[in-house]
């Protein structure tokens, strides 16, 4: 029984791991890609601003919804039997 709370927690740490590299490497090539098209046309920038924020804010709720399941996996368990 030891032995699954541990892959529990291994498996915790993994979404939690996993979830923020791929929001922040996301979150980075968003905010490239915004730089060099605000670079080519500054007219744009306020719609793109606005439009990377959205986008920004979404990247950060799948991250946060990944963090959510980990957190039910630690405290409420469905996999232990007692």
């Amino acid at each position: 029984m030891e032995n699954v709370l541990g892959l529990v927690a291994l498996a915790c740490g993994l979404i939690v791991g996993l979830g923020a590299i791929g929001a922040s490497i996301g979150i980075a090539l968003m905010g490239g890609k915004f730089l060099e098209a605000s670079a080519r046309q500054p007219e744009l920038m306020n719609d793109l601003q606005t439009k990377m924020f959205i986008l920004a804010g979404l990247i950060d709720a799948a991250f946060l919804i990944g963090v959510a399941i980990a957190l039910l996996f630690a405290f409420a368990n469905p996999f232990t039997l007692a």
